[in-house]
């Protein structure tokens, strides 16, 4: 897919967003010479200027009809094929399992799964069908493994979550930067940009990572800790700042709350404590304390290396207790701030999609907020359900006593995304009733009793909302396949089938009309945003509550969204994770991304340029580790923790820790990274422990498995005990390798040797 300017566009041509990641780049898209979908640039729209990545400039791949789904799918019985029906008895028999299972076993057996890729007008509609038609408690949404811990953070300091209070644009005009867990480079090419701007204007760039990323090349500092240590690294940088006088004394009296008990926390990391729990050198603590406590102005920005942890709200709280303390909040070019993963993680949650909230980003349990939705959907406020179950507790109660036994998920696969996801797969096939609506027949929809097929970003209009906070407006500039309908007329049949005639419009724009007021008043207030007006103003940042307001680029400038005005300060204090490595699992894991596919890769690995350039999974080892194991790169070597085993080949390079191995989590198959992953939950977020999990590594038998991306999923626990499916790679964690087992590096930290089982949770 070539890359053409403006100038050679045909017409028409239609200005829209990319599909992928929370930067929701503007693009303009028109038909090429042979009547294909062509992307082209669109250097006005701000957030990008014009420039796209790989998975950008390919993503018209995706609306080719050899694939994607065409037509809806049904299975006639447990384990035989999927066979092609039409929609009216698609959706009847959809409608009938769900009043079935309602009936016989209650509404909060009866259950929703939903995506941080879908628009906003789909995310509200899909929170209240479940709470209206269904009458259901469980629904929440992949976002939980998003930014679930940095929102909880943010609400607890500032009393508001948006993932970037200041527009992109203010990164380059700060006089340092922390970014923790994140590399833009591969995930968010475009945002570059920012950094590198930073630098040029004399800024200085730190980057906290195990990896010695793309990202970390741009530092003038690069911070290695061990996977779990940025909790107390963040406590010993606030250490460091109030023995060394950086703190902003009359910002802390005037604007903040907390201090004296956030101060007692951190001066018990000291640099040499600190040292030895993260492996990061105490002058490299000293020099990056004193880069940031002397800058003029600072950020902090966070991604899901320290988020996805068992303690990610108190890692995000640590760091955002060093930019209070030294003054960087609340003011131009300064503040903490979230890199929001998924296309429409910030707005994915804000409307209804999460357990625990109604739209505009209000608390279900608050009675007012309750009144208030109520009237906008026509029904009394006591027939809302209450709060739900968490994604992964949703998922791992599925066919269980007391769980979820009729499913209806909507852009999301957890059969390779969710942590535990040999597990995971396993409580999916235990379902009653698994209702999968998508583009393409991921690895989830493979194990539906139902398929439905929907519309993608090109074929239908609908909002967005990126990591700014900026709501803009995807537009539809083709026709879906005649198969093919959007959630949001799926949404409209099924309730009309469960009894429910009105209430769910199918114009996206009626839709988000009816968003505007039931999110008015809330925190997430988009009341006097338009479709007209964000084509007018190239996106419009909320909090908005008047056509006549302009909208909020940068929030907490006077005051911040606490009762007394003032941001808190939250006394935290470093804990081990909930797994560390032992004598039987010597080694840390941890996960992520790489530049050519996204997420599960249910669209990406469909699309052939990019298949070439990732085509499928590996094991990034140092070459200390590799030389023990007896491994030469390119070889096959199993990687086993206390859920699963995976083997890929190995990638050798001295960029990552010693005693830390790194997976990409994008395929399914015999390298499905999520079948080691740990499910243990931070106790405040309720999000997985995706980026720390001990593990041992072993040279494999042979060739098989070495990494080829396949389309089954990676089956078997502890025991390799998992009932291996059609197309599945079966073993658990003692089959099928040989060679040496590497043992524990020598380890003098507080953290070594503290293993907790599977799935253990984090006490409060």
């Amino acid at each position: 897919m070539t890359l053409t300017s403006p100038k050679a566009a045909p017409t028409p041509t239609t200005d829209t967003h990319c599909p992928y990641c929370s930067l929701q780049c503007g693009m303009r898209l028109g038909g090429g010479a042979d009547g294909a979908p062509e992307v082209l640039e669109r250097p006005e729209f701000p957030v990008n200027r014009g420039a796209l990545c790989g998975k950008g400039r390919s993503a018209a791949a995706v609306l080719a009809r050899d694939v994607r789904l065409t037509g809806p799918l049904l299975r006639d019985r447990p384990g035989g094929p999927l066979r092609a029906a039409g929609w009216p008895e698609a959706l009847d028999r959809v409608a009938d399992g769900l009043a079935r299972v309602r009936e016989q076993h209650g509404p909060d057996a009866v259950g929703v799964f939903g995506g941080g890729g879908l628009t906003n007008e789909k995310a509200y509609l899909l929170g209240k069908f479940a709470r209206v038609v269904l009458r259901t408690a469980n629904i929440d949404y992949n976002g939980r493994f998003c930014m679930s811990s940095a929102a909880a953070a943010h609400r607890r300091a500032f009393g508001l979550d948006r993932g970037l209070p200041f527009p992109l644009e203010d990164i380059p005009h700060t006089g340092c930067l922390i970014l923790v867990g994140g590399n833009p480079a591969d995930t968010m090419p475009p945002a570059v940009r920012y950094f590198r701007e930073l630098r040029e204007n004399g800024g200085t760039l730190i980057v906290v990572d195990p990896r010695r990323t793309r990202t970390a090349e741009l530092a003038d500092l690069h911070l290695q800790p061990r996977p779990g240590g940025d909790l107390a690294l963040a406590l010993g940088l606030l250490h460091l700042v109030i023995a060394d006088g950086l703190v902003d004394k009359d910002f802390i009296a005037g604007r903040t709350s907390g201090f004296e008990a956030a101060r007692e926390a951190a001066m018990a990391h000291w640099p040499d404590r600190v040292e030895r729990i993260t492996g990061v050198p105490a002058h490299q603590l000293r020099e990056a304390a004193r880069l940031f406590g002397t800058a003029e102005t600072g950020m902090v920005l966070t991604a899901r290396g320290p988020e996805q942890q068992s303690k990610g709200t108190d890692t995000v709280g640590a760091w955002i207790n060093l930019c209070l303390a030294t003054g960087n909040s609340g003011r131009p070019y300064a503040g903490y701030g979230c890199l929001t993963g998924q296309g429409n993680g910030q707005g994915g949650r804000e409307h209804g999609q999460k357990a625990d909230q109604l739209p505009g980003y209000r608390s279900i349990e608050d009675p007012a907020a309750r009144e208030h939705v109520a009237a906008v959907w026509g029904v009394p406020p006591e027939s809302i359900p209450g709060p739900g179950k968490s994604a992964y507790e949703l998922l791992d109660g599925l066919g269980r006593p007391g769980g979820v036994r009729a499913l209806l998920l909507a852009g999301s696969n957890p059969a390779v995304s969710a942590p535990n996801a040999g597990h995971v797969t396993e409580r999916l096939r235990a379902l009653d009733l698994l209702v999968v609506a998508d583009l393409v027949l991921s690895e989830t929809a493979r194990l539906a009793d139902v398929v439905l097929p929907v519309t993608q970003w090109a074929e239908e209009d609908g909002t967005t909302t990126n990591l700014e906070g900026r709501v803009i407006l995807r537009r539809r500039a083709f026709d879906p396949p005649e198969g093919v309908r959007s959630e949001l007329w799926v949404l409209r049949e099924l309730a009309a089938r469960l009894g429910v005639a009105t209430g769910f419009p199918v114009a996206a724009v009626e839709a988000f009309d009816e968003l505007r007021r039931a999110s008015a008043g809330g925190d997430a207030d988009y009341a006097g945003i338009s479709y007209r007006r964000i084509v007018a103003e190239d996106g419009v940042f909320w909090p908005c509550p008047a056509e006549d307001h302009p909208g909020t680029r940068r929030l907490f400038l006077d005051r911040y969204a606490t009762p007394d005005g003032r941001a808190r300060f939250v006394a935290v204090t470093h804990r081990p994770a909930g797994e560390e490595p032992d004598e039987e699992y010597p080694l840390y894991l941890t996960t992520g991304r790489v530049l050519a596919q996204y997420q599960s890769g249910a669209q990406t690995r469909r699309v052939a340029g990019l298949t070439r350039a990732a085509p499928g999974p590996f094991v990034e080892l140092h070459p200390r580790l590799a030389e023990r194991l007896g491994v030469a790169d390119g070889e096959p070597v199993a990687v086993t923790s206390r859920r699963g085993r995976a083997v890929a080949p190995a990638r050798i390079t001295d960029a990552i820790r010693a005693d830390t191995v790194f997976m990409p989590f994008h395929w399914p198959g015999a390298g499905r990274a999520n079948s080691l992953t740990n499910p243990a939950l931070d106790p405040v977020s309720r999000m997985p422990e995706f980026k720390v999990c001990a593990v041992r590594v072993e040279k494999a038998a042979g060739p098989s498995g070495g990494g080829a991306a396949g389309g089954g999923e990676a089956a078997g626990g502890p025991s390799g005990g998992g009932a291996a499916g059609d197309g599945e790679a079966a073993g658990g964690r003692d089959g099928g390798s040989d060679g040496q087992v590497v043992r524990p590096f020598d380890r003098s930290g507080e953290v070594a040797g503290q293993a907790a089982r599977a799935g253990q949770e984090v006490a409060p």
